[in-house]
This record gives structure tokens, sequence and C-alpha cells, in this order.
């Protein structure tokens, strides 16, 4: 077992199945020593997207919890691609889009939850960068959408 399987173990995550895209692109894309993870939505596995605005259907915190459900798809979408997340060196970057009333303002607090998860699993790798950012909608109506930019060991 990997560190990092060990570590989702001890954890007690067991990650979803990876998503697949709807629409015309690739969830991952490698080039490099660098990955770019598509922005990818809060769905349970098996089910679809979670749907709805912050500040109107859902609090900060449930908001948070589905940036944390994101970050598990953006994980089982880095194993699905790469095989092994150990080969994970680093978080370089993640892009946090909140789909909020225009009066929310904790949208970097909804995205911490995704940063949190990584933290939890990556303890060793440092801080990522970011960017928070509140929109008017997201595809489909989805509460929370995450991309991320990865470093690769070889």
């Amino acid at each position: 077992m990997s560190k990092t399987a060990a570590r989702l173990a001890a954890l007690g995550i067991v990650l979803p199945p990876p998503p697949q895209p709807i629409g015309l692109f690739t969830p991952t894309l490698l080039t490099g020593n660098l990955m770019f993870l598509s922005g990818l939505a809060p769905a349970p596995a098996g089910s679809p997207p979670i749907t709805g605005k912050v500040g109107a259907d859902f609090t900060a915190e449930e908001a948070r919890d589905h940036a944390r459900m994101v970050g598990l798809n953006l994980l089982a979408a880095m194993d699905a691609a790469l095989g092994d997340l150990d080969r994970v060196s680093r978080i370089v970057k993640l892009l946090g889009l909140v789909n909020a009333t225009p009066d929310f303002t904790r949208h970097p607090f909804v995205i911490d939850g995704c940063s949190a998860l990584f933290a939890d699993v990556f303890p060793d790798l440092g801080p990522h960068a970011r960017t928070s950012m509140g929109t008017s909608s997201l595809p489909n109506n989805i509460p929370v959408e995450i991309e991320a930019v990865i470093e690769i060991a070889h």
C-alpha cells in the first residue's frame, strides 16, 4: 500500500469513482510534470451533482462540505490518471468558484473545505496557491466548482 493510500485509510477516506466529464473535455491533462484538472462538481459517489446557490439554498458550512466533496472527486481523478497518489509532489494551485447570492462574501471559507482535505491527505507538500471567487451561476446550478494544477514526480 502506498504512503498516500495508507493515509487515506487512516483518515477513513474512501475515494469515489473518478468523475466523468459532462462535455467535450478531459478531466485531467498531463503535460511535462504538471497535471491540470478540469473543474469538478460536488457529486456523491453514484449520484448526480448537488445543486443550489450558496447563501440561498446552502449555508457557508454546507458549501464548505461540498468543496470537500469536490476535493474527493479531484483526488479520484488524480488517482485514476496517475495510478498512485504518491506521484503527487505538489498541489500547485486551486481555482474555487462559488455559485452564491450577491451578498455572500465567505468564498475563501467555502473553498477551505478542499484545501483542508488536501492538507490532511498530503501533509508534507506544503501550502498551495489559490483563488476563491463568487459567481452568479455555475454549470447545472452546482454550488461549487474547483479546478486544480498539481506537480507530478516522475
